[in-house]
């Protein structure tokens, strides 16, 4: 009877190995799109976890983390040879790339500040110059990650939410954590500090484009 229990044990755990290979393999596949329309509807959904938002005190907060690919489709221009693609990937692949959108009654932040020209000088200067001092990310560790970068296109108010493109050096501090927080301090819409938890696994497995199709 031993030895049939042994022999049931050894293909139990044969069969539990196979299924976790296949969960791993699943798992780590890249997901490759044939145009930016698609690759944005899979980042803009919030299960797959590129897309993170938050309403506090009446203000819509919006984070999606931007793929290499779609930096590199922006640039690629009609030179699609695989030289080209392989020669930009390598450039905006040293960085990370989120989408910051906030709102406020379906505006712009500063659309609601308009009446108050002091706050809305102070806005405009803080979004055109100060965001590095504002948003901060940072490891599982508490290790802070500099900003690289940033930039804030005004809209003067033709758009439903400021929007602003944040660059952080992809370091091995961000790939190799678990997980990464992007806090962004109080702009003086009484929110306090607003957190976003970010799993750093969306940052090696990141979708790409199929620029060969």
């Amino acid at each position: 009877m031993a030895y049939v229990t042994l022999r049931l044990n050894t293909a139990t755990k044969v069969l539990l190995l196979a299924s976790i290979g296949i969960l791993l393999t699943s798992s780590c596949t890249t997901q490759t799109f044939d145009s930016t329309e698609a690759m944005w509807e899979y980042l803009n959904d919030p299960e797959n976890e590129y897309l993170h938002q938050k309403t506090i005190n009446g203000v819509d907060f919006s984070l999606v983390y931007k793929p290499t690919d779609l930096l590199v489709h922006q640039e690629l221009g009609a030179d699609k040879s695989q030289v080209k693609v392989d020669s930009l990937r390598a450039k905006y692949s040293k960085y990370l790339y989120f989408n910051l959108s906030m709102s406020k009654n379906n505006q712009e932040l500063l659309s609601n500040v308009a009446a108050d020209k002091q706050r809305f000088g102070a806005m405009v200067n803080q979004l055109a110059f100060s965001m590095d001092q504002k948003v901060h990310l940072y490891t599982a560790q508490k290790d802070t990650i500099p900003m690289a970068d940033f930039i804030y296109p005004r809209m003067y108010g033709m758009s439903g939410a400021t929007t602003i493109l944040i660059v952080y050096p992809r370091k091995n501090e961000v790939t190799n954590s678990e997980f990464m927080t992007l806090s962004i301090e109080d702009l003086g819409f009484y929110t306090g500090e607003v957190k976003f938890k970010i799993p750093a696994k969306i940052f090696s497995n990141e979708p790409k484009l199929n620029f060969n199709k």
